[in-house]
């Protein structure tokens, strides 16, 4: 397949300024979702949900990549990418324990993880060039390694951080209680699972060095940025006794 450069150039900015806007957006209320859905309307059950929404980031890309039948060293971002959304789908989805979820969250949640995946995998199968040789590839070699590692810290954070969440819930809770005492990253910010994400596609986007995935760690940190800091107030409102050390997103800075 050739490399739709039109529709990749359009897609990626479609994420930033969709980041911009989201961003935006969550200046004047929150996402409902988790503990600001709304009392009424139509959802879903969480591990469904999850399940739903996540799951055609993990596929389309897979589906891709059977058909292209692509083995040249982009199909290790492509894997990484891949390995996020199949521990999202298949392996966080069944053991959540969050509450129900709006419809219509799941089905534009559905719709932008199919949009996206489709991009990032058509990039790295169809539209990233060759490599090259000399300093540029040498480069190009450090950036991937360092892309790399980044993301990898960035899921053992997010899996983490998620591990502690299901562990303060009993089954069939829906209650919040305090992240503390549990040695990870919660120790630092309120938003622990937030940054793992962050530094996720942080990650990528290093290791890819191209415009759609810098454009998705854009639409990423614009999204759930400011969702650690609602968290992080709603904590502090909840819980009078809440680490005043305690940081939203970075860890003693924000």
């Amino acid at each position: 397949m050739e490399c739709r450069a039109a529709a990749v150039w359009s897609l990626s900015w479609a994420l930033i300024v969709g980041g911009v806007a989201y961003l935006l957006r969550q200046t004047q209320s929150h996402t409902p979702y988790g503990r600001y859905r709304p009392a009424a309307g139509r959802c879903r059950p969480a591990r469904l949900a999850w399940f739903l929404q996540e799951v055609p980031a993990f596929l389309l890309p897979l589906l891709l990549l059977l058909v292209t039948g692509e083995t040249t060293g982009r199909t290790l971002l492509l894997s990484a990418f891949m390995l996020h959304y199949f521990h999202r789908s298949l392996v966080y989805a069944p053991l959540t324990r969050g509450r129900p979820v709006p419809l219509p969250i799941v089905l534009a949640a559905a719709i932008f993880c199919s949009l996206n995946g489709f991009l990032q995998a058509h990039q790295l199968l169809h539209c990233a060039g060759p490599r090259g040789r000399g300093p540029g590839a040498l480069l190009g070699a450090g950036r991937l390694a360092a892309g790399l590692l980044l993301f990898v810290v960035g899921m053992v954070i997010n899996i983490h951080s998620d591990h502690i969440l299901r562990g303060l819930r009993r089954p069939g809770e829906t209650a919040y209680r305090i992240p503390h005492g549990t040695g990870g990253m919660f120790e630092f910010v309120s938003g622990a699972n937030f940054l793992g994400e962050i530094l996720e596609w942080t990650g990528f986007a290093l290791a890819s060095w191209s415009l759609p995935a810098t454009a998705f760690a854009f639409f990423t940190e614009c999204s759930i940025g400011p969702r650690a800091y609602q968290h992080h107030r709603d904590y502090q409102q909840r819980f009078k006794d809440y680490p005043r050390s305690r940081k939203a997103l970075l860890p003693f800075i924000l």
